[in-house]
């Protein structure tokens, strides 16, 4: 369960959003400007409420009111951005492991196996990131975040910088992520279609606030 109540101000922005989600697929949907990644910053601790709190299946990550902020690298939230930020100089296998290493996991190779045929990825595995298609460098980018063990995964815009082509190569993918991998996560999206594909709560977003929030019902037939 994913509890998020806070406020923040930020410049002339105020953000005041407040929302529980058991889903395992909670879209953040809006207009560009609404708060979302603001929203999952916050999640990650990027940025800290100026008021509120930030409940993760139990755990407090974030109370202003008993003081507590857990700092990011405590949370095991993954976060996926739009661009991937795959380490140029690292093979995609090299990379794949980096989250393991940086959270001191233990080598796991019925895991690793797992992801890498989860998302399809095995025959990258020698590969540089500058080798790899847009889709193919998200795929490294979700193996990266999935090996991590996160209790959360942050998917911010992450079909934004595709073409369509290349969006309906790696929609599969993620359906596949929703389905399998038991990860909850936490979509951050404009795109009501990628939206109703993919989540099974939606947060609508609007000036900062939550305007709607249920099942995929309340997105916008049309735009």
């Amino acid at each position: 369960m994913l509890l998020v109540d806070i406020e923040k101000q930020l410049g002339e922005f105020r953000l005041s959003v407040s929302f529980t989600s058991n889903g395992l697929v909670t879209g953040l949907f809006g207009n560009s400007g609404t708060g979302k990644t603001s929203i999952v910053n916050l999640i990650a601790g990027l940025l800290t409420p100026d008021r509120g709190r930030i409940l993760l299946n139990g755990e407090v990550l974030d109370d202003t009111a008993s003081g507590v902020h857990v700092p990011p690298h405590k949370r095991r939230i993954g976060y996926v951005f739009q661009d991937a930020r795959l380490f140029p100089h690292l093979s995609v296998r090299q990379n794949l492991d980096y989250g393991r290493r940086m959270n001191g996991l233990d080598s796991d190779a019925a895991a690793e196996k797992r992801t890498v045929d989860l998302l399809d990825i095995g025959h990258l595995l020698d590969r540089r990131p500058a080798q790899l298609s847009g889709g193919e460098r998200q795929r490294v980018a979700l193996g990266r975040a999935l090996l991590a063990q996160p209790k959360l995964l942050l998917l911010d815009e992450p079909l934004g910088a595709l073409d369509d082509e290349r969006k309906a190569e790696i929609m599969p993918y993620f359906v596949r992520l929703r389905d399998e991998a038991s990860v909850p996560m936490v979509l951050v999206s404009h795109d009501a279609d990628e939206v109703r594909k993919l989540a099974t709560n939606v947060v609508m977003l609007k000036g900062g606030k939550v305007a709607a929030f249920g099942g995929v019902e309340v997105l916008p037939t049309a735009l």
